[in-house]
């Protein structure tokens, strides 16, 4: 209780409340209502547009049938209602990258409404997200800001995006933290990917809004987010700062903030729109769809999760490493290329090692020839190699393949630098050889420092450069030690 009788809350209590609005670019090859080509990003400013798309006087859109077929398999994908009939809407604001002065949505009538998509929690349990609707819209153009020492700032348009196609996730606010907005965005997009829908590695293919609130208290929207690392970010500050506001006993506006990812932070822009803002009416001159006939001869692919599930049934992997391969279709396709040498192995190698090691080279999972990992997979299961020297080779090839080289066979390069396993006979020497050399060590085992033994074993496996099996090293180092008293 405070001084004037009023009781405190404590902040941290309060629920957090998040819906996220995710807006993708369908992988179509024309855009949603002319025939431009959708392949823009290495092209000149305004090179890929026509009087539809630059919004001309008395030029009338024509719908792309790919994109809604898109749209409905993603719908059927997670398990929405598709309705009877969808339709088009204008969506009006003013904005220089909108050249019509309206953009081409759906409001009322949108592709799907309805579904669920499965995620787990922070506590590991499995929660269920509803999704409140998908709907089909064309996607605004791009301004270019310009600065420079001897001008003012500027900013150009460039149209070349202008009606790309989009399908827009509506959730419901269901998620409660950061990372579980997180994790729910990184399910999605693999599900697009399976899809074949969605090119995730395109610059600017998806883009979130972010609506948070803390329990009781105004919404505000979080725009101008293009990842999904950007997307945790920026909710952990906004949570913070409406804490902190809290606290000081300062109301939260319900506003629009942008997210600014180089500092990490969000930014007040204007007043939250409401929706009759846009003063939203069908488009006079596109009719209304009968969708549910199209969604019928709608076939799906395996799924993430059923694929998640067949890798355990088929291959007998665990969990967590079904989970990490599944996580991405090509690591997915990858292993399933491989996996019939020796499948725990190959999952163990893929999920545990090579994942990190082309993290930290900023490679792909597609620059890895799948012949080679799998020559390198044969070679541990037929324990020519060690551990060891398994990472030191892949190391070498992946480094090899960064410089633009030509990768050489793991079997060869084992051969070529005399990598293998050596002999019994000759391991006796070396661990001859590193007990005379340390007899601090050695001394140190004989008075009861048993973690004596795990510095000779590293120095056996210096001598041998990883060839030498540390489990089967130890116990040899302490015979040849209890023979010497």
């Amino acid at each position: 209780m405070s001084e004037t009788g009023e009781q405190k809350i404590d902040v941290n209590k309060l629920k957090v409340i998040i819906g996220l609005e995710i807006h993708c670019q369908l992988n179509t090859k024309t855009k949603l209502f002319c025939g431009c080509s959708t392949d823009y990003r290495d092209s000149e400013p305004n090179s890929h547009v026509c009087p539809i798309c630059l919004g001309l006087p008395g030029a009338l859109p024509k719908l792309n049938r790919q994109a809604v077929i898109y749209a409905l398999k993603v719908a059927k994908a997670l398990n929405l209602e598709i309705p009877e009939y969808s339709e088009f809407s204008r969506k009006n604001y003013f904005y220089p990258d909108l050249p019509k002065g309206y953009q081409i949505s759906q409001y009322d009538k949108p592709v799907a409404i309805n579904g669920i998509l499965s995620v787990d929690d922070d506590e590991g349990h499995e929660k269920n997200i509803r999704i409140r609707r998908i709907h089909l819209e064309e996607d605004p153009g791009r301004l270019v800001h310009k600065t420079s020492r001897d001008r003012a700032g500027y900013s150009l348009v460039d149209y070349n995006r202008s009606s790309i196609p989009l399908i827009e996730i509506v959730t419901e606010p269901d998620l409660s933290s950061p990372k579980e907005a997180r994790r729910f965005l990184n399910k999605l997009r693999t599900t697009l990917e399976y899809l074949e829908v969605f090119d995730g590695e395109k610059e600017g293919s998806i883009r979130v809004d972010a609506n948070i609130s803390l329990e009781g208290h105004n919404r505000v929207e979080c725009k101008n987010i293009s990842s999904y690392k950007g997307v945790e970010k920026a909710l952990t500050f906004e949570i913070t700062r409406q804490r902190n506001m809290i606290r000081r006993g300062q109301e939260i506006l319900m506003e629009t903030r942008h997210f600014m990812e180089a500092r990490g932070i969000t930014q007040g822009s204007r007043s939250k729109e409401e929706e009759n803002d846009y003063r939203y009416f069908p488009e006079p001159d596109l009719r209304p769809l009968k969708v549910s006939e199209w969604a019928d001869d709608i076939e799906l692919p395996e799924l993430p999760d059923a694929r998640r599930e067949r890798f355990m049934k088929t291959y007998g992997i665990s969990l967590n490493h079904s989970e990490t391969l599944t996580g991405d279709l090509k690591v997915a396709d990858f292993y399933e290329k491989i996996a019939t040498c020796d499948p725990v192995l190959t999952a163990t190698l893929v999920a545990d090692t090579l994942l990190g090691e082309l993290y930290y080279r900023d490679m792909k999972i597609t620059d890895v020839p799948p012949d080679c990992f799998k020559d390198l997979v044969v070679l541990l299961k037929d324990n020519e190699i060690t551990d060891r020297v398994s990472v030191d080779i892949l190391r070498m090839i992946l480094d090899g393949i960064k410089e633009g080289k030509e990768p050489e066979m793991p079997s060869d390069m084992v051969h070529r630098l005399g990598l293998s396993k050596g002999g019994d006979d000759e391991f006796g020497d070396i661990i001859a050889k590193v007990i005379e050399a340390n007899p601090q060590a050695v001394d140190d085992f004989k008075s009861g420092n048993t973690n004596a033994v795990n510095f000779l074993v590293g120095q056996v496996m210096k001598e041998t450069r990883g060839r030498a099996d540390p489990k089967a090293i130890a116990p040899k180092i302490i015979k040849h030690i209890g023979d010497m008293e």
